[in-house]
């Protein structure tokens, strides 16, 4: 039986939400440049995360969410940039936005966790 992992599997859902709106900005509002950026780095956060998961040492793993939570942090930039620019209404955008921040805190928290449990 596979152990529960909450941020792996937010992380691979919310890498879907970022598939789906990369469709939708590419069929619907035409926009090719910035919605590839944001398939980049939305995608990038549970890649990272997953390679996190089989990190050598406690430090490889603090770096390798590290990463994610950079990636994390540009994918949140993206969002409020498409929106801002028009390209993604407000019921769109609140709803995955809460997403990423989500990702974001859980994150933060790991990370915040880990580095302490490594000091003691």
């Amino acid at each position: 039986m596979k152990k529960e992992n909450v941020l792996r599997d937010k992380s691979f859902s919310f890498a879907l939400r970022i598939i789906k709106c990369f469709k939708y900005l590419q069929g619907e509002q035409k926009e090719y440049i910035l919605s590839k950026q944001l398939l980049r780095c939305g995608t990038s956060i549970g890649a990272n995360i997953r390679e996190a998961e089989q990190a050598q040492s406690k430090i490889d793993f603090i770096h390798k969410l590290s990463i994610s939570l950079k990636e994390a942090n540009e994918t949140a930039y993206w969002l409020e940039l498409l929106y801002q620019a028009g390209y993604l209404d407000h019921k769109i955008y609140e709803n995955i936005y809460q997403d990423c921040s989500e990702v974001l805190k859980l994150l933060t928290s790991i990370i915040k966790t880990s580095k302490q449990n490594s000091e003691h």
